[in-house]
C-alpha cells in the first residue's frame, strides 16, 4: 500500500494553511483569526504520534476571541520538514522562537499537550522575552516529570513502560506503521478517557493513523522519545536540565484531565516549584487529550486564562 503524501494533512476548514521556515527548516502552520499588527498571538504545539488537528476545536475558538491563533505540525510531523537530526529540547526552543519571529510577532502564548507541552516549558526558559505565557495540558515539567517516575512508583508504572520500549531501534517505527497504524487506534484507546468518548472520536483515529504512516514521521516521532532518554547520560541533556531548573516569573495554566492514565497530578502539583504562578484546571472524566476530549471545557479555560 502507497503511505500517504504528506499534504493530506492539509485539511480543508475555517482556517488558513501556510508554510513557515523558521530555524533552517519549512513548518507546515495552520492559522485562524485576524493578522493585524497587535493582534496577541497563541501558538499551538500537539504531543506524540499526534499534528496541528489535534487543535482544530481551538484554533477556532481562540480567533472567534480576537487571537490569532497558529497550529503547527511539529518538526518530523504531517507536511513539515522531517530532518535526521534536531529533536532535542534546545533545537525544539529555537524552532518555536524562529516561528514566532517569522509571523512577525515580538512575543506568543504557547500552548502545548504532552512533548508539545515540554518544548513550551523549554522555549519560555531558553527564549524568556518571546513568551508571554504558556498553557500546558497533560506535560509537567521535564524535571518533575524526572522526579516523579524515579520515586513514585504509580507514575513511574504508568510511564515507563511506553517509555522504555520506544528506546530499540526500527522495531518501535515498524509496530506504530504496521497494520495502517493500527497502534495509534490502540494508543487513543487506552489513553482516552473512559466516562464519555467525543463524538468525532472514529474520525481522530482515522486521521491519526494516517498521518502516522507519513514517511518518515514515525520516525521522527520516536527521536523526540529517544533523545529525553539518551540524553540523561551525556552532557547536552545534563546542560538542558540545569537550563531548565530556574523559576518562570510568568503565568502558567495546566490542564489535566483526571482520568489521564498517563501522567497523573501528583506529578503535575510540583511543577509549582519552577512556576510559582501555575493554576492546575482539572476537567472530569477527561483522559490525556483533554483537549479533544472536552474542547469547550479546555477552550473555556484557555479563553479566561488569555484574557487575565
Amino acid at each position: 500500500m502507497t503511505p500517504p503524501d504528506p499534504s493530506t494533512v492539509r485539511i480543508d476548514g475555517p482556517w488558513r494553511h501556510r508554510d513557515v521556515h523558521a530555524n533552517g527548516i519549512r513548518f507546515h502552520a495552520v492559522e485562524a483569526g485576524p493578522t493585524d499588527p497587535g493582534t496577541p498571538l497563541v501558538v499551538l504545539l500537539h504531543g506524540f504520534a499526534d499534528f496541528w488537528w489535534s487543535w482544530r476545536h481551538q484554533l477556532t475558538a481562540l480567533a472567534d476571541a480576537g487571537h490569532r491563533t497558529v497550529a503547527i505540525d511539529l518538526r518530523g510531523y504531517g507536511d513539515s520538514d522531517k530532518p535526521p537530526r534536531g529533536y532535542d529540547g534546545w533545537t525544539l526552543a529555537g524552532d518555536v522562537a524562529g516561528l514566532i519571529r517569522a509571523l512577525g510577532h515580538t512575543e506568543a502564548t504557547l500552548v502545548g499537550h504532552a512533548d508539545g507541552g515540554l518544548v513550551c516549558w523549554a522555549t519560555a526558559v531558553l527564549h524568556p522575552h518571546l513568551v508571554r505565557s504558556i498553557a500546558l495540558i497533560a506535560s509537567p515539567h521535564p524535571i518533575s516529570l524526572k522526579r516523579a517516575v524515579l520515586r513514585r512508583r504509580p507514575q513511574r508504572s504508568a510511564f515507563l513502560p511506553a517509555f522504555l520500549g520506544y528506546q530499540l531501534p526500527w522495531r518501535p517505527e515498524r509496530r506504530l506503521v504496521r497494520d495502517d497504524g493500527a497502534a495509534i487506534e490502540l494508543l487513543l484507546q487506552r489513553r482516552t478517557g473512559p466516562v464519555r468518548r467525543p463524538d468525532d472520536f472514529d474520525d481522530v483515529v482515522t486521521r491519526n493513523r494516517s498521518a502516522i504512516q507519513i514517511p518518515g514521521a514515525a520516525h521522527c516521532s520516536l527521536e523526540y522519545q529517544r533523545w529525553a532518554f539518551r540524553s540523561q547520560w551525556r552532557p547536552d541533556g545534563r546542560r538542558f536540565m540545569t537550563a531548565m531548573d530556574q523559576v518562570l516569573q510568568i503565568p502558567v495554566l495546566q490542564i489535566h484531565g483526571d482520568a489521564d492514565p498517563y501522567v497523573l497530578r501528583s506529578t503535575l502539583r510540583s511543577d509549582t516549584r519552577w512556576a510559582p504562578q501555575l493554576r492546575l484546571h482539572t476537567v472530569p472524566g477527561a483522559g490525556h487529550h483533554v483537549h479533544w476530549e472536552r474542547p469547550d471545557d479546555v477552550s473555556a479555560a484557555l479563553i479566561e486564562a488569555l484574557r487575565d
